[in-house]
C-alpha cells in the first residue's frame, strides 16, 4: 500500500513537472506573451501579464486539486466561461500567429485561397465543442 502511494506521488510530481516545463517552454520559446502584447498594443502592462500567468497557473492547480464548488448564479458562470474562452482563444491566436500555422495548413490541405473557410471551421469546431462540454459534462 505504501509503495502504491509513493508511486502515485512520484508520477503526479513528474507529470506536473513535465506539464509545467512544457507550459513554460510554450510561453517563452515561442514568445506567445510578447506577441500578444504586440498585437494588443499593451507593452506597458508586461508585469500584469506576468502576474496573470503566475496567478492563473496557481489558481488552475488549486482548482484542479480541490475541485471547488463555486455556487455562483448562472449569469456569473456565463461570464467566467466567456473569459476562459477568450483566454484560450488569445493563446491559440498567439500561437498560430507566432508559427504562421494557417497558411501552412491551408497549403497542405489544398485550401490556398480559402483561409477564411479554414479559420471559420476551426472557430465553429471550438465553439460547438465547448458548448457540448459545458452542456454534457458540467451539468451531469
Amino acid at each position: 500500500m505504501t509503495i502504491k502511494i509513493l508511486m502515485v506521488l512520484f508520477l503526479g510530481f513528474a507529470s506536473g513537472l513535465s506539464v509545467g516545463a512544457g507550459y513554460v517552454a510554450f510561453l517563452t520559446v515561442l514568445g506567445i506573451i510578447p506577441r500578444l502584447m504586440q498585437l494588443s498594443k499593451t507593452m506597458k502592462m508586461i508585469h500584469h501579464y506576468e502576474w496573470a500567468v503566475v496567478i492563473g497557473a496557481l489558481a488552475g492547480v488549486l482548482a484542479d486539486l480541490r475541485d471547488p464548488i463555486l455556487g455562483l448564479p448562472a449569469f456569473l458562470l456565463i461570464f467566467l466561461g466567456l473569459t476562459g474562452g477568450v483566454f484560450v482563444g488569445m493563446m491559440a491566436a498567439g500561437l498560430t500567429e507566432a508559427l504562421n500555422v494557417f497558411p501552412i495548413l491551408a497549403k497542405r490541405i489544398h485550401l490556398d485561397g480559402k483561409i477564411v473557410i479554414l479559420i471559420m471551421a476551426i472557430v465553429l469546431g471550438k465553439i460547438f465543442g465547448s458548448i457540448f462540454q459545458w452542456v454534457y459534462f458540467v451539468h451531469q
